[in-house]
């Protein structure tokens, strides 16, 4: 399989921006280039082979994706992991970090038990252009709903009604204030849906968010912590990819792509950022839902 620099950077800034807009990464890394058509449709081949060096380039977008996160978000980091230390020393949750800490760990285990055990079947079975295309217009139903449903949502509450302002910003004790770790295991179960291609790991994990009483703003910073360990995970787990033999020939539109990947992460995360403080889904279903019944037409 031939990759050139220009498809790995388009690839890779495509990978930046989708894996974080509520769009699915997944559904547009097949969509777009069978789209496209010719040397670019067979990435879509080489995707449902296991065997294939696409996969370990893929490797290289999700690592600069999941370090993109580290590097915008590395003060929750450092306070969630020395929540995570002192909670198991302790043997207790007393503070938000600690809570933010278990929190992840619950909504991290079903969606890396599934992804280990089932992702290269899905795969196989479903990055098809017009799967792809159905499972956005799923994606969109769900936004859509999760617009709609948000209003039964239970109350939100204020960060005041909340200790420990003292070592955690406003928007990390509410999420803490208001999940609670049964929300934290249903998200995480949730979060599997987004191994099929089409579904947003961003996307459903904000809805779950909205439907526990967060504000948009608190569901996309827990959406973004939630996805750095699976995203990096999944990355260093096929390294060993990347630098063995399926890597050669690759590894410099690697870094190309990385590079493209890492940029592109940054600039959509702040993005969102600023979106989602006055601003709702609403676009994001709009704009999925008319993408895959076109695709769904067009590729049926």
């Amino acid at each position: 399989m031939d990759l050139s620099y220009l498809q790995a950077v388009v690839i890779g800034f495509l990978q930046g921006v989708t894996e974080l807009f509520p769009v699915s990464s997944l559904g547009h890394s097949v969509l777009v280039p069978a789209w496209l058509g010719g040397s670019w449709e067979q990435l879509v081949v080489a995707q449902s082979n296991p065997e294939s060096p696409y996969l370990a380039f893929i490797v290289a977008l999700h690592v600069a994706t999941a370090c993109a996160l580290l590097v915008l978000f590395w003060r929750d980091w450092v306070g969630i992991v020395r929540g995570l230390v002192s909670s198991v020393r302790s043997r207790s949750v007393t503070t938000t970090y600690e809570r933010m800490a278990w929190l992840i760990v619950l909504s991290t285990i079903p969606a890396g038990i599934t992804g280990l055990l089932l992702e290269h079947t899905l795969r196989t079975v479903f990055a098809k252009p017009l799967a792809a295309a159905v499972f956005l217009t799923v994606n969109g139903l769900i936004l859509l709903g999760g617009e709609w449903l948000r209003r039964r949502a239970p109350r939100h509450r204020d960060v005041a009604e909340t200790p420990d302002l003292a070592t955690a910003g406003p928007v990390d004790v509410a999420i803490a204030g208001q999940v609670s770790p049964r929300d934290a295991g249903v998200i995480g179960v949730l979060q599997t849906a987004a191994l099929l291609p089409g579904i947003s790991r961003s996307g459903i994990t904000m809805v779950g968010g909205l439907l526990r009483g967060l504000t948009h703003e608190e569901a996309l910073r827990f959406s973004f912590l939630l996805a750095t360990p699976i995203i990096l995970a999944a990355g260093v787990y096929k390294v060993p990819d990347l630098v063995g033999p399926l890597g050669d020939g690759i590894r410099g539109q690697a870094l190309a792509g990385a590079a493209a990947a890492f940029v592109a992460a940054l600039v959509a995360a702040r993005f969102l950022e600023r979106w989602f403080r006055t601003r709702t889904l609403l676009p994001f279903a709009l704009y999925c839902l008319v993408a895959g019944a076109v695709s769904i037409v067009h590729f049926s």
